[in-house]
Order: C-alpha cells, then structure tokens, then sequence
C-alpha cells in the first residue's frame, strides 16, 4: 500500500471537486461538490439518530439507484428538523445540480451540516451549486476545506495499491469536530475509489469498516441527525471487478480501511475544544464485541475525558467506565498502563493499585497524544477506540454555537 501525501477525493482517476463561499456562513467557504466522471456504485451507513435530518432521508432512498455520479454539500445549515419543506429543499439541490451537470437527479447525493431547525436558504444554495461546477477540478482540498463547522481543519487521506497491473486509489475527506458519539457514522464523509467493486460488495466492506472506525470514535457522546459515509466506486482504474476472500480484495480492504481509519482518528484529534487526542487499547478480551464495547466506554466517559485534560493518573476512572459497560470481563485479571512519547508508566497489574510516580506519571499524560492500555489476560482479541479530553472550551464552543 502507498500512502499519497496531501491525497483526498480527487485522487483516484475520474474524480473531480470544488469548494466554494455562497453564503451560508459568514466569510468561510461553506458549499462543496463532488463529480465522477464515469457512473459509479455506490455505499452508504447512515445516523441511528431516529431525527434523521432531510439529507440522510433523500440518500437513503437514493442510494437505492445502482449508480451515481455527484454529491452536493453544504455546511453552515444541517436541514435537519425542517419538516416536508427540508425534504423538498434536500431533492431541489439534487435537481438543480443534476441540471448543471447533465445528470438525473437521482445520480445526485446531497449532505448538509451545521444548525438544526433553520430552513435551508434555497437562493443560496443554487448561487453555490452555480458556482461550484465550474470550479470542479482535480484539487479537492477547497471542498474539504467548505464541509467544516467547528472543525479546525480540514481532514483528507488517500492511498492506492497495485492490483494485477493496476493502480487502484482510494480517497476521502471528512468533517467532525463535535457531536461525534460511537452510534453511526460520527461524521460526514466522503470516500471515492476508481476500483471495480460491485454495489453488494462495497456496501458490506463499508458496514464492517465503518463498525472499526468511525464507530470507534467518541468527542461528546452526541449522535448527530445527519451522520452520514458515502462511497463512489466509478471503476476507472481498469482493474477486473474485485472479489472478497482473494488476494486483490485484501489489498483492497487494507487501503480503504486505511483511509477511513486515518480520518476516524483525525475526528478525535480536532475534538471541539480537545487538547489531547486519546487511543484507548484493549488487549487480550475473551470476543472482539467485548475489546471493542470496552475501548468505546472508556473513551466515552466525561470523566476519563476530564481526567486526560488535568493529565490525572486517575485510573480508577477506567475500571470503572469498563466495569458499566455491559462487556464480559474479569477486573482482578486486568493490567492497566498509559504510554506516551514521554514514556510508559504501569498503574494496575491484576486489578489491584500498582505504586507508581504521580509526577512521571503527570509528564506523560501531559503529551498531545496519550495511550491507555488495558489487557484483560482472558483471550485472544483486541480493539482500538478514540477520542479525546473535555476541556472548559468544550463548553465554550457549544454554548454560542448559533451565534
């Protein structure tokens, strides 16, 4: 696999983009587009959240179409909670950018993101989308440079391997800085590909990458209402259309895993107000349910996030959010140690209290990125979740969100 420095939705073959200010937000740009050249099948998970904004609704439906061509994007507004008239304003923006681009409205998705409640301002949404296409161009960083709220930058990764002679690329941008909770899907994102894959295929990878990756991810503990991951697969590489369970297909995975691990962990680095970007390791748990339901409680836990933030050994914190979490565990088994580039400190070896340095232990939770570690010694599996510190700009960014 390589790793294509500064990658995102444009580098696979086919694919272009563009980001552009139309006024939804005051100055930044706020209105994003993305276009394959050639039909593409398509993927997509969506918000458990039962308030599903008009935009999760319109793809839903969409997404039923067996191929697709463009996604339209805004933020500043999420059109959620905004009755039949936001349902009706998400299928106009299809419609009027599948005008422009020679499409069917039903090749066109549609995303938005930003404040509930408020209609979408449909005068500047078509001025965007006006804008936009003649902007496309093989740069994507403007769109995922307009697809931020609160986010304090923009998050893009891509990667590409050889398969029987071809070079088959995977890319993607996301958005997410707050109300990213572990339920599906934590964030808009965007991942395109110029593999051949068919639609029954991409869709049951994205399931169970989204379950290791975005659903791994936990700021706040708020699930959004428009939560959504769509993918583009245009087939452009050329490559034979890829089957699970051979050898072409694990390069495949690996790559798109890759890419969306890497923007996962981008969302809980740029956690509203975060100053320190949490990895939370269970090892050695009796199923990969229960590694992966521990890691998640712990890393949703206001109090361990409070802790990191005080950079406050307090592991019993950690216990604890694992004790509640539902997950199979024996705690007098349980090995506990945080790691950091300052260091590696054990404060827990079969569930009992360790002696330990508070102030070598203060230096390495005092590190941007810090690691908990938690071996279960009952079985062979292991899982990763991540998040980050709750911190006083935490409150500060959301209690004047609107204005």
């Amino acid at each position: 696999m390589k790793i294509i420095e500064k990658g995102g939705v444009t580098s696979p073959k086919g694919f272009l983009a563009a980001g552009v200010h139309a006024g939804l937000k005051r100055q930044k740009k706020d209105m994003a587009l993305i276009v394959s050249a050639a039909s593409a099948v398509s993927a997509g998970t969506f918000t458990t959240n039962k308030v599903k904004a008009a935009p999760v609704l319109w793809d839903m439906e969409t997404l039923k179409g067996e191929t697709h061509k463009a996604i339209v994007v805004n933020s500043g507004n999420a059109n959620a909670c905004t009755a039949e008239q936001g349902l009706k304003d998400a299928g106009e923006s299809a419609a009027y950018a599948a005008d422009l681009l020679g499409l069917t409205q039903k090749e066109v998705f549609v995303a938005s993101t930003g404040v509930i409640g408020v209609p979408l301002d449909m005068d500047k949404i078509k001025h965007g989308i006006s804008m936009l296409v003649p902007c496309l161009s093989s740069d994507g960083h403007s769109a995922a440079e307009a697809i931020m709220t609160t986010d304090t930058f923009p998050k893009e990764a891509a990667a590409s391997v050889e398969i029987n002679g071809k070079t088959v690329t995977i890319g993607g941008m996301s958005k997410g800085s707050g109300m990213i909770h572990p339920n599906m899907a934590t964030t808009l994102s965007f991942i395109t590909t110029d593999a051949a894959v068919s639609k029954k295929d991409l869709q049951a990878l994205l399931g169970t990458t989204v379950d290791d990756t975005y659903n791994m991810v936990s700021v706040d503990g708020d699930t959004s209402t428009n939560d959504t991951v769509l993918v583009l697969a245009n087939g452009m590489a050329g490559n034979d259309v890829l089957t699970p369970g051979t050898e072409e297909w694990s390069l495949f995975e690996e790559a798109f895993r890759y890419v969306l691990g890497t923007l996962a962990r981008y969302l809980a680095r740029d956690g509203e107000g975060a100053t320190r970007f949490i990895e939370m390791d269970v090892e050695n748990a009796l199923t990969k349910k229960d590694a992966k339901i521990l890691a998640r409680s712990v890393v949703s836990s206001s109090l361990v996030k409070a802790a990191f933030f005080g950079a406050d050994a307090n592991w019993g914190r950690i216990l604890c959010a694992m004790g509640y979490s539902g997950a199979d565990f024996d705690p007098s088994l349980v090995d506990l140690s945080f790691t950091s580039p300052a260091g590696t400190i054990q404060v827990v070896k079969n569930g009992e209290p360790l002696p330990f340095d508070e102030e070598e232990a203060k230096k390495i939770l005092s590190e941007k990125e810090i690691t908990a570690i938690a071996d279960c010694h009952q079985g062979i599996f292991s899982a990763q979740a991540w998040g980050c510190d709750l911190t006083y700009d935490y409150v500060k960014i959301n209690g004047d969100y609107r204005s």
